[in-house]
């Protein structure tokens, strides 16, 4: 246990020069400055119940999009379905499939859309609804690849078709992220980086009437909403029927300040596992719920079955959002 709390105080103290020499232009206090924002909500109900520390633990489908070198740490083939009542009535879901090529060569398909129910146009003349009524919709289609370089290192990428509909305007881009994976010699330790929605600036195309009848056809470009994770996970205590799971995670996002995610697993004869995480922005208080914090708190649990033809887990997550409420998410994952 000294020796894991040790390495884990020296990879923190690393990480904030390596995410500058990454990316020396990301940081700082730059909310709004990004487009694209459905691509910042996590996938799955395991990482949400983790607070989305999940850069050095993802194994399945959802590595993908968490980081593609977490493809290579399950030999099975793996499905992964999620859905999340996300905030203001919009619904988010995730799937994704997993194929090992070879033992060292993995691939996945993956497809995250956040959607929202027809809504009625509004205008200052007309408040209360004109009659007519426009949708908004996203959508990601990914594919990834894992390779296993050694029985200690691995290293993914995912390219990632991205289309955003907000009534007669459209996003359209194409996006890169990148992993890679390393397990720290004995034990249990290993360590996760990941470079995600790496890409181009992007402007919405369309034409848009305005109320005065003026038309507008140009807009300005924004980044996408890359991000820099860099994350531990370990198990302090592991026994036959028990199983305690840590992990730790700095994240450097283009468009907020730098924030910590931590999450801790328990597991039960490998069927049962409750889970918890706690997010901080760095600057804030870590102890107690933040009021100006957006999602401070997250629980979930899980349950593995064995049967015939497959393995089968069920997730859930519940994630506090304190002056938004709750947002709920299930997984179902089978693996074959």
């Amino acid at each position: 246990m000294r020796r894991y709390l040790s390495i884990a105080i020296f990879m923190s103290g690393l990480m904030i020069p390596a995410k500058a020499q990454l990316l020396p232009n990301l940081g700082g206090q730059r909310t709004g400055i990004s487009n694209l924002q459905f691509l910042k909500i996590g996938v799955g109900a395991r990482g949400a119940a983790l607070g989305d520390a999940m850069v050095a633990l993802a194994n399945d489908a959802s590595a993908s999009y968490w980081n593609p070198a977490g493809l290579t740490l399950n030999a099975s083939n793996s499905v992964l379905i999620s859905h999340t009542e996300w905030l203001a009535g919009l619904k988010h879901d995730f799937a994704g499939v997993v194929y090992h090529v070879s033992p060292d060569d993995i691939l996945s398909l993956s497809v995250i859309s956040l959607a929202s129910d027809d809504m009625e146009i509004t205008t200052e003349t007309n408040p209360s609804g004109t009659g007519m009524y426009f949708s908004y919709s996203d959508v990601a289609f990914g594919i990834s690849y894992g390779r296993k370089m050694t029985s200690q290192f691995s290293f993914g990428t995912t390219i990632r078709y991205v289309q955003e509909n907000l009534d007669v305007l459209k996003m359209k881009a194409v996006l890169f992220d990148l992993g890679t994976y390393y397990t720290m010699g004995p034990g249990s330790l290993r360590f996760g980086v990941a470079v995600s929605n790496f890409g181009p600036d992007i402007a919405p195309r369309g034409d848009l009437t305005l109320l005065d009848g003026s038309r507008v056809d140009s807009y300005q470009k924004f980044s996408p909403p890359t991000s820099f994770r860099i994350g531990i996970a370990f198990e302090p205590y592991q026994d036959a029927s028990n199983k305690v799971t840590m992990s730790f995670q700095l994240n450097h996002p283009n468009d907020n300040a730098e924030n910590i995610r931590i999450g801790a697993e328990y597991a039960w004869s490998n069927w049962l596992f409750l889970r918890a995480g706690v997010k901080r922005t760095i600057g804030e208080p870590f102890l107690g719920i933040d009021r100006k914090s957006a999602d401070d708190l997250s629980f979930g649990v899980g349950v593995v079955s064995s049967l015939d033809f497959t393995v089968a887990s069920f997730d859930y997550a519940y994630t506090h959002f304190n002056e938004l409420g709750a947002v709920h998410r299930i997984s179902l994952g089978l693996t074959y």
